[in-house]
């Protein structure tokens, strides 16, 4: 028994032992692995600044100045070992863990995936930070793009963090892609009112807000006889195009349209429904000129409409 506790005693000695000697060994590979860190963060910084100032050449000095951090970390990384482990080479990491080629492959298809996207994006440019982009069910700012996903931060300030790989094969709208942008809204005036009246009244509101771009010029459209209202679209440009522009935009002119509007008596109906008690047997039925269904009534001899307590007496 006493011996099998000197064997072991041993051991623990003999492993005590070999950790102090590596431990200089340990130090130093900390202290090279932090100065490439150091180098790694230098590089991309420099790599970054020498792009800045070149538009097209922006998002391709990202792209290289995360590969040429990456690669330098990876180098600090195998130096830093070989001074622990003097015979560590770098062949050594893969044949130690048994993994083939194709099995990392398999294992980081996703990361892989996400990380070619990536490149893509920021090569292709279909959008750059600050841009404000719908995809799917979100919308917000563009903050950062990175090699793995791309983040934005929502109207209401949340955070989303979208793979490159969903962005790059599914449809992103940018709305900051152009320089100016084109809002609209429909507006519904009563079927008595003046058409050609109140586009003119909608076009000289348009033209009092001093958001709204002269060129390309606002223009009022006739778009639809609805239920209970003719509707005209309002549609007007405005720059800059951010969120917060757009609204501030829409909330002005539709201000200004209403009270234009209303000021002229111009009528803003809004839904109705009219339920007509018809007796089919009556002798006005089927001539539309005697019946009350036409709104406003036509011209000529009109059957007075029925009470409904008329049409009730019979039941």
């Amino acid at each position: 028994m006493n011996a099998e506790i000197s064997a072991a005693w041993g051991k623990v000695q003999s492993m005590i032992n070999a950790l102090i000697k590596l431990f200089p060994n340990m130090v130093l590979a900390l202290f090279v692995f932090v100065i490439f860190l150091f180098i790694a963060s230098a590089i991309k910084r420099l790599v970054k600044r020498l792009t800045r100032k070149h538009r097209q050449a922006r998002n391709l000095g990202l792209v290289l100045g995360r590969l040429a951090q990456g690669l330098t970390i990876l180098l600090g990384l195998f130096i830093s070992l070989s001074i622990i482990i003097p015979t560590f080479r770098a062949g050594d990491l893969v044949q130690l863990l048994g993994i083939s080629g194709v099995a990392i492959g398999f294992a980081f298809r996703d990361i892989l995936q996400n990380f070619l996207a990536g490149i893509l994006i920021l090569l292709t440019e279909p959008f750059q930070i600050n841009d404000q982009i719908v995809f799917k069910n979100f919308e917000g700012t563009v903050e950062n793009i990175q090699t793995r996903a791309t983040i934005i931060k929502t109207y209401d300030g949340r955070r989303i963090v979208i793979p490159n790989a969903e962005l790059f094969t599914n449809s992103v709208t940018v709305n900051t892609a152009f320089e100016n942008r084109r809002l609209e809204y429909d507006v519904g005036i009563g079927y008595g009112d003046d058409i050609d009246w109140a586009k003119q009244l909608m076009l000289e509101a348009l033209h009092s807000v001093d958001e709204v771009l002269k060129d390309p010029a606002p223009d009022v459209l006739l778009m639809e006889l609805a239920g209970s209202s003719v509707n005209i679209r309002v549609r007007w440009w405005i720059n800059p195009l951010r969120r917060a522009d757009a609204l501030d935009s829409r909330s002005q002119v539709l201000t200004a349209i209403k009270k234009k509007l209303l000021e002229n008596g111009i009528d803003l109906p809004f839904p109705t429904t009219q339920i007509l008690f018809h007796d089919q047997t009556e002798e006005t039925d089927g001539d539309r000129s005697r019946q009350r269904e036409g709104w406003p009534a036509v011209k000529g001899e009109v059957s007075k409409p029925r009470r409904i307590s008329d049409s009730t007496k019979n039941a």
